[in-house]
């Protein structure tokens, strides 16, 4: 395959700890084990971007995994070959008890089904986690014989587990430096194995701040949100310091402590623990579990009895909601899915961030990476050894919080940027506008939890979520896209006051929503119409990234009502998706235009190729000037290597200034119903900004 820049530079930079993501799905077949088991060995043997030794480790690891791996029904073959051949190196799942009554520590194999095995205490202390759930190890297992009773006749040779040997953070951050953020985000996602191509600026952000549990100690983070998003991923897949266990099974002694024994539980050995399922209604927690587990989000420790024991792990609660998000805000609120127990001031507020997981993208099979990452292991070794770094002074040096915020506002905020600096500036190198993007952002996922308990909770007091920048002395006020979209139903008072009210239709939203998103939204206001003029006003228009409801029609309609010559530059017509904005547009010209008038539409655009439009594209325009001569619209094209701006101009006076050009918006599911494919109003936008401003004496004529 051929591999792009990207991938040439993380090979360079980072020789011996990358992988080519897709492999891992070649040899797993049916062996269920986490990722990291199988890039670990694919680190080892298929590092090389040589197809041909790619392939050659490929194979090798296939052997391992055929002669090594322990598949529960080949257990007893596997104990025979031992007993009769010899010791064997195995791949299995191990879990250590403590035997009090004879003093010693006993191992359990998860799918060789052995058990009482002893294991050197010295090679538990090196490994606390065997003591919890287990960890995936690479065991050399020997078979003694022995019929003394009591004494297992297994025995363990030698123990190595699945994980990378050491990290090097100056050596880290040294090659991170030779990377554009950009680049280095994409890095990131291609490690995540997923095709950054796909997602949004906004998008690939919250793809990362998944991961800031495992860089920041003692984060609590809640991701709530439609089914298929890969909500639990990074927790199960990415990390063998992390976690997942489901919402409903964990008990105060499973996560916390064992009265009984005295053993600490998951808080104690894991960096992050993941709830999955955490949503749902139907649950019932245990009110001391939710009684503990509010204590320990806040202080950091827990108390059974009169011991008061400290952790560090990190809090990662996922789940399903069941309905959308304005059917949320009208009848209760973003946390409705939560359990009732968990559906209480005092344990909401304990979340430093909320992902709005009805912004993350369905993950489809076309968005997973064929390029390069990190070896999963040694970045979840870099994340760890971050955890012990703060990087939250970086925020007071740029920029000064609202007073208005209580200190568990700014505790969030500041984690979130802490934890989104570490991932992405981890050498401390960036610009005072970088650091701004990530401060806004770690602003909104606080914002969105405190906007909620001050709706379900009407005793506590609406803060501004505002911050000054310190080196302009400018204020700015942050808001999150659902307040944008939905402010009638986000700022009422009270779930109960409008039950009887209609939400407005699936048309009527999307007809009102670009007028809701211009007032919020920053415009150059003009008191009265251009002399002469009614209805359009000059404006500057602000589209937020992940902004749904956004159509041409709603754009650009009234804007082109009248003119009769419409001149489109656009350097980017150029593949399928492109054309298809085209057509778009022409439809919203069809529409507005009287049925018996007719319309000269020129584009100017540029090509990959110099001198000439490539052949695709003579014929993607060829056949849309076909389509559309019938219906009264003249289609003329003309190539211009030098085209640039991305602009409409019509000789009804009115120029918009495109920004980005028609290629505004992310690039939807594919198929034939696929509401986002093939209706604008469903597409998440890009980030860009219009302007719109009219000429007097202008009459823009297009060029032919």
């Amino acid at each position: 395959m051929a591999y792009t820049p990207l991938d040439e530079k993380i090979i360079t930079e980072f020789t011996g700890n990358v992988v080519r993501k897709d492999l891992s799905a070649h040899i797993k077949s049916n062996a269920p084990v986490p990722t990291y088991v199988l890039e670990y060995l694919l680190g080892q043997y298929a590092t090389s971007h040589d197809e041909t030794q790619i392939a050659e480790g490929i194979e090798r690891v296939k052997l391992i995994m055929q002669n090594n791996f322990v598949q529960r029904n080949q257990a007893e073959l596997i104990k025979s070959t031992i007993r009769e051949k010899g010791p064997k190196l195995l791949i299995d799942r191990i879990h250590v008890t403590f035997n009090d009554q004879d003093d010693r520590y006993e191992a359990s194999f998860n799918n060789l089904g052995i058990s009482e095995v002893i294991i050197d205490p010295a090679t538990v202390r090196a490994n606390p986690k065997l003591l919890t759930t287990g960890v995936w190890c690479l065991p050399r297992v020997s078979y003694n014989g022995t019929t003394e009773k009591g004494v297992s006749p297994w025995s363990i040779d030698s123990l190595k587990p699945v994980q990378h040997s050491g990290f090097d953070f100056e050596e880290f951050t040294k090659h991170r430096a030779e990377f554009t953020t950009e680049e280095w985000i994409d890095v990131l996602m291609q490690s995540i194995g997923l095709n950054p191509e796909f997602f949004g600026t906004r998008q690939k952000l919250f793809q990362l701040t998944r991961l800031i549990p495992f860089v920041e100690r003692n984060y609590n983070l809640i991701e709530l949100g439609p089914k298929g998003t890969g909500k639990t991923h990074v927790y199960s897949e990415f990390s063998p310091h992390g976690i997942v266990i489901s919402g409903g099974d964990v008990t105060v002694p499973k996560l916390f402590i064992n009265n009984t024994t005295g053993r600490i539980g998951l808080v104690g050995y894991w960096d992050v623990v993941a709830f999955d399922e955490f949503a749902g209604r139907t649950r019932r927690p245990q009110r001391e579990l939710v009684d503990i587990m509010k204590n320990y989000m806040a202080n950091k420790s827990f108390s059974r009895g009169s011991d008061v024991q400290s952790a560090e792990a990190s809090f990662a609660f996922v789940g399903n909601t069941a309905h959308n998000v304005p059917h949320m805000l009208k009848h209760s609120d973003l946390f409705s899915e939560l359990p009732a127990n968990y559906h209480d001031p005092a344990f909401i507020d304990r979340f430093h961030t909320y992902i709005p997981g009805w912004e993350v993208e369905t993950v489809r099979n076309e968005m997973f990476t064929q390029g390069f990452g990190f070896v999963v292991d040694y970045l979840a070794e870099g994340l760890r050894y971050m955890r012990n770094l703060d990087y939250s002074q970086h925020a007071s040096t740029y920029f000064e919080l609202d007073n208005s915020l209580s200190k568990r506002d700014r505790d969030g905020v500041n984690k979130t940027f802490s934890g989104l600096l570490k991932l992405i500036y981890p050498h401390e190198i960036f610009t005072s506008e970088q650091a701004e993007e990530l401060f806004t952002f770690a602003i909104e996922g606080r914002k969105r939890v405190k906007d909620q308990l001050c709706r379900i909770d009407s005793t506590m007091t609406q803060p501004r979520f505002a911050y000054r920048e310190k080196a302009s002395g400018e204020e700015r006020t942050v808001q999150i896209l659902e307040e944008v979209e939905y402010p009638d139903l986000y700022w009422r008072e009270s779930a109960q006051n409008q039950e009887d009210q209609m939400l407005p239709s699936l048309d009527e939203a999307a007809a009102n929503h670009l007028q809701v998103a211009s007032a919020l939204s920053s415009e150059i206001p003009a008191s009265t119409p251009p002399e002469g003029k009614s209805g359009p006003q000059e404006k500057r228009l602000e589209i937020r990234e992940n902004q749904t409801g956004v159509t041409y029609q709603a754009l650009f309609a009234d804007y082109l009502r009248g003119a009769t010559l419409i001149q489109l530059e656009d350097a980017y017509i150029r593949r399928y998706h492109q054309g298809r904005n085209l057509l778009d547009l022409l439809a919203v010209v069809h529409s507005v235009k009287a049925p018996e008038s007719e319309i000269v539409f020129t584009l100017r655009s540029g090509s990959d190729e110099y001198g000439a439009f490539t052949q695709e594209q003579e014929e993607m325009f060829e056949e849309i000037k076909n389509q559309v001569q019938p219906h009264g619209i003249t289609f003329i094209y003309t190539y211009d290597p030098d085209a640039h701006d991305r602009s409409i101009k019509c000789n009804n006076g009115w120029i918009i200034d495109l920004g980005i050009g028609l290629d505004m918006f992310q690039r939807p599911a594919m198929g034939s119903f696929s509401l986002e494919f093939n209706y604008q109003q469903f597409r998440k936008t890009k980030r860009l900004v219009l302007n719109y401003t009219f000429e007097a004496e202008g009459n823009t004529v297009p060029h032919a």
